[in-house]
């Protein structure tokens, strides 16, 4: 079966977010200074073929752990979503 995850990697909260600052200091330019501390991450989308929903939850954690996030500085959380296969079914 095919499933869909959708990842999110965000920097660590101890961690200073150079993008999140300037993003944040530009709301204020924009006449939004009550939109403050703004973190910037990304959003990853794959799809994972597996046996069960189990098997893909572990092949989607081992590559946010060795290739996704630097666990260093960063952090991630992930969803999983059944996909359609080929025959229709869910």
């Amino acid at each position: 079966m095919k499933y869909r995850a959708e990842i999110t990697v965000m920097p660590l909260k101890a961690l200073l977010d150079p993008q999140g600052k300037a993003i944040t200091a530009s709301m204020k330019n924009l006449d939004l200074p009550e939109i403050t501390n703004v973190r910037v991450g990304k959003h990853i989308t794959l799809e994972v073929d597996a046996e069960d929903r189990e098997q893909a939850w572990q092949k989607v954690e081992t590559a946010c752990k060795k290739l996704l996030a630097n666990p260093i500085m960063e952090y991630y959380t992930f969803t999983m979503v059944g996909c359609e296969d080929r025959s229709g079914k869910k």
